[in-house]
């Protein structure tokens, strides 16, 4: 006796995912992308903007998140070379923008949970 079992899958890109959620967590999934596009959700920032607003994360780190999250078409990346320095700023795509709701919602469940049991530690920053 054979059981035929038929599963749907999502394919976008040639890629495949067992579920919605899936989608979601390649997009925005990894440590520090979602809290790259919270920053870019009010307006553009520089590369050296967004190293202070996150000072956990190692160089490399957010180059290369910030470039995933261009080639994922979430965020814009604009060089400026008309007089030096150079200057390179980041800021949310259209499609990027359609994150917001979901950045303030993951926001407030963080910052339900800090009133809750966080303790605020002060750092100084290089």
């Amino acid at each position: 006796m054979t059981i035929d079992t038929e599963t749907e899958l999502y394919k976008i890109d040639d890629k495949l995912y067992p579920c919605t959620t899936s989608i979601t967590m390649d997009f925005v999934g990894g440590k520090w992308k979602m809290v790259i596009l919270y920053y870019l959700r009010n307006g553009k920032k520089r590369y050296n903007e967004l190293r202070k607003l996150m000072p956990m994360v190692t160089e490399r780190t957010l180059s290369l998140q910030l470039k995933q999250l261009e080639d994922d078409a979430l965020i814009n990346r604009a060089v400026f070379t008309t007089k030096p320095p150079l200057k390179v700023e980041y800021s949310l795509t259209k499609f990027g923008e359609t994150l917001v709701p979901l950045l303030h919602a993951v926001a407030d469940w963080g910052r339900n949970l800090a009133a809750e049991r966080a303790e605020v530690v002060k750092i100084k920053l290089k």
